[in-house]
């Protein structure tokens, strides 16, 4: 008997059900990198002697002083299985660092991670409820953005660390719950709202070839206009995001915009010491320069939202 005891396997660890429900996502503040969410999770499970539902850590909580977490059941129900139940409701700020290089038509992905603050792989594992562990409110609305389906993914997360624990010899590994909610720009109103201006101002310069080459003063003019607005609307559509390392697809759309602007002004200053003798001819050529011009830096804004979507 003792020795098929000791032969016996190990009881594993205990397995803890998990599901979301996203009731509401009331923010993004992309200078900030956080964003509120409401949210319902439960725990069903089997051992007495736990409480996941206390135990569970968000991880990635921004100001955790102003979240609010509310227990919709002060004890564990029993379910008809034998097992337990319980439920609860946070609602608060949460953290991510947002990736913005294909900004205005960027998705970006809302997270929520939890893990249990004492139990380690060893004592406890979460497990997805069902095939549609998450499920978000059907007439939930984000301004300004489209919700997708949302996801869970059960990893093993592994800290470098004991936290300065004696009792344990090597870094113990905790099971970890990842939510994930995608959030995309719809295209058509960005692009409106983003490539429109920019064009009107591009076409402002392209006014700077068909204006006659005698009236230096106001080729300048022109110019310089088209440049400054350019400039004013470049900080007007960025001034809500954070600043980053990188070029995002929209900082490059205004690169080649700034080079057509500096290439037509740049064909002013080279065409102002011509006399009125040949004026004909500099107004043949200043139309083959808007077509070239035009055609160049429409190819390339064309390449660099192209790259940016694949």
């Amino acid at each position: 008997m003792q020795q098929a005891i000791k032969g016996a396997p190990a009881p594993g660890p205990e397995e803890v059900v998990v599901g979301a429900y996203i009731n509401d996502i009331q923010q993004l503040d992309f200078k900030a990198n956080n964003y509120v969410i409401d949210l319902y999770v439960w725990f069903r499970w089997t051992s007495p002697d736990i409480d996941p539902s206390k135990s569970m850590e968000f991880m990635n909580r921004f100001a955790s002083d102003d979240n609010l977490r509310e227990a919709l059941t002060e004890e564990p129900e029993r379910m008809p299985d034998g097992g337990y139940y319980s439920i609860l409701r946070y609602q608060g700020l949460f953290s991510t660092k947002f990736q913005l290089a294909t900004f205005p038509f960027d998705t970006q992905h809302l997270t929520v991670i939890m893990e249990d603050t004492l139990a380690g792989t060893g004592d406890q594992v979460y497990a997805p409820d069902g095939k549609t562990p998450v499920i978000v409110d059907p007439v939930i609305t984000l301004p300004g953005f489209h919700v997708g389906t949302p996801t869970m993914k059960i990893t093993t997360n592994t800290y470098p660390t004991n936290f300065g624990d004696l009792s344990v010899s090597d870094a113990e590994p905790y099971s970890r719950i990842v939510l994930s909610i995608p959030v995309t720009r719809p295209m058509v109103a960005m692009s409106i709202k983003t490539f429109i201006p920019i064009a009107l101002i591009v076409v402002c310069a392209l006014l700077v070839y068909f204006v006659r080459p005698v009236y230096v003063e106001g080729r300048i003019g022109l110019g310089i206009t088209a440049l400054l607005t350019l400039v004013a609307i470049q900080l007007t559509a960025t001034s809500s995001l954070p600043d980053v390392d990188y070029l995002m697809m929209i900082d490059k759309i205004f690169m080649l915009a700034y080079l057509f602007i500096i290439v037509a002004l740049a064909r002013v200053v080279a065409t102002s010491w011509r006399g009125e003798a040949s004026e004909a001819e500099t107004k043949a050529q200043d139309r083959r320069w808007a077509v070239w011009a035009l055609s160049i830096y429409l190819i390339a804004s064309a390449v660099v939202v192209w790259t940016a979507l694949c």
